[in-house]
């Protein structure tokens, strides 16, 4: 498929146009970041049938060996995701036009 069919068909630039695109989202290429033994992490950027763009996040974390210290890991991990989810919920928020006086 060629650029201008592409477009034509609803795909943007940066989407993988092949199997990822399905029941009307577009999907783009994994993006990985791995630590090899400790983390992992995938994101996709995702357009829904109504044109929302969206940025899926799979995380994998090496836990402790030891029951308490792999539950401050989580609940750590947990408060940084909280603080990752927020931030990026304000960033989208739209923000009232200023006057000029």
């Amino acid at each position: 498929m060629n650029t201008r069919s592409a477009r034509r068909a609803g795909h943007t630039d940066w989407c993988a146009r092949d199997h990822r695109c399905n029941l009307g989202e577009h999907r783009s290429h994994e993006i990985t970041v791995d630590l090899p033994a400790r983390a992992r992490a995938v994101l996709v950027r995702a357009r829904t049938a109504t044109g929302r763009d969206h940025a899926d996040i799979r995380i994998r974390v090496a836990l402790a060996p030891t029951e308490p210290a792999a539950r401050r890991q989580l609940a750590g991990l947990l408060g940084d995701l909280r603080h990752t989810v927020t931030r990026a919920a304000i960033a989208t928020q739209t923000r009232p036009r200023q006057t000029v006086r």
